[in-house]
């Protein structure tokens, strides 16, 4: 007989970590995330294209190491690992170890350069990327009582909440620092103590090279009244139900991320998804209507390349996402020449 959990009430952290990763959670179905959205990845090969040649600069910065790591944090089913390894020089792919870090189990069929780990490797050299990795590390979730107080929001696995315990300790020093409120009655909040702890171990796993994650985000001055957890099945937005049929995700306070590394190493930057392309050469800027008459074949390859570019730099959609840049003993290369 399965055990019935609908009555059991626990933090959405909690709730979260055993619906997503648990062993039947959402991300280890087999059709992976991309059966229920889209990311930058699955949007347009530009995207690993893009990243391969950050990885170059990253070499070039490193002055051509005999390994080069490339750690796909968070990699889903491979795809955006498969991608860089596709776009890079020749020269430079014969020297990359390419890692894939996801709980899931390694894909069948995956490029047998890559090595797939639970968990980064220590010593990289190289560059490190988490695409939409943090907004999936639970958090908890609170919301301001009728007296003003801010407690633990508690879930049921069916979805239902109820208020817990008020925030105390270094949860409720977070949330001072970093998404203050005023004293009013529903306002809610998702403390993101736990993504700071998994930003600052993946920097922290890098000896030389270039740390980023690429996410959902806002700031401290942009925290939204309500919070941001919400629920992804089929490709629609949905009720967020910590039960294995939806991924659960919240937008990531990267400004807070990037703090918490500060007394270890050069200051994180932070910059949109539509600059950080745009430095890598990605523009959406449309061909030359003159080509459509010399070569209407790369016209049309070029037109269509630069509609891909513009969905990734969008306002409003892929290009507001926040990029954290983390360099560690080299000069950022993503700064502007």
């Amino acid at each position: 007989m399965t055990e019935d959990t609908t009555g059991r009430w626990r933090g959405w952290r909690a709730a979260s970590q055993e619906a997503l990763y648990g062993p039947e959670g959402f991300y280890r179905r087999p059709e992976g995330p991309a059966g229920h959205f889209r990311t930058s990845v699955h949007a347009s090969a530009l995207f690993a294209g893009a990243v391969a040649r950050l990885l170059c600069r990253v070499d070039e910065a490193l002055d051509s190491p005999a390994a080069l790591d490339f750690v796909d944090l968070g990699a889903g089913r491979g795809e955006l690992v498969t991608g860089v390894l596709a776009s890079l020089p020749a020269d430079v792919a014969a020297r990359v170890r390419a890692h894939g870090v996801e709980l899931a189990d390694r894909p069948v069929g995956l490029d047998p350069r890559v090595e797939w780990t639970a968990e980064p490797p220590k010593g990289i050299t190289g560059l490190l990327f988490a695409n939409e990795w943090l907004d999936n590390v639970p958090v908890e979730v609170t919301e301001v009582d009728p007296a003003g107080v801010p407690r633990l929001v508690l879930v049921r696995e069916d979805g239902a909440e109820r208020l817990g315990e008020p925030v105390s300790g270094a949860e409720a020093a977070w949330l001072a620092r970093w998404w203050p409120q005023e004293p009013e009655e529903g306002l809610r909040a998702e403390i993101g103590l736990p993504r700071d702890t998994a930003w600052a171990s993946a920097v922290a796993a890098v000896d030389q090279g270039l740390v980023i994650a690429v996410d959902y985000a806002h700031t401290r001055d942009t925290r939204p009244p309500f919070g941001t957890l919400t629920g992804f099945r089929e490709g629609r937005e949905t009720a967020p139900v910590p039960d294995g049929s939806c991924d659960i995700t919240a937008h990531v306070a990267l400004d807070a991320c990037a703090s918490a590394t500060a007394a270890s190493s050069a200051g994180a930057r932070l910059l949109t998804q539509r600059a950080a392309l745009r430095a890598l050469g990605v523009t959406g800027a449309r061909p030359p209507l003159t080509l459509a008459s010399t070569d209407p074949t790369a016209y049309v390859r070029a037109l269509a390349s630069a509609g891909e570019a513009a969905e990734l730099t969008a306002p409003g959609g892929f290009g507001d996402f926040g990029w954290l840049v983390q360099s560690v003993g080299i000069p950022d290369p993503l700064d502007e020449p």
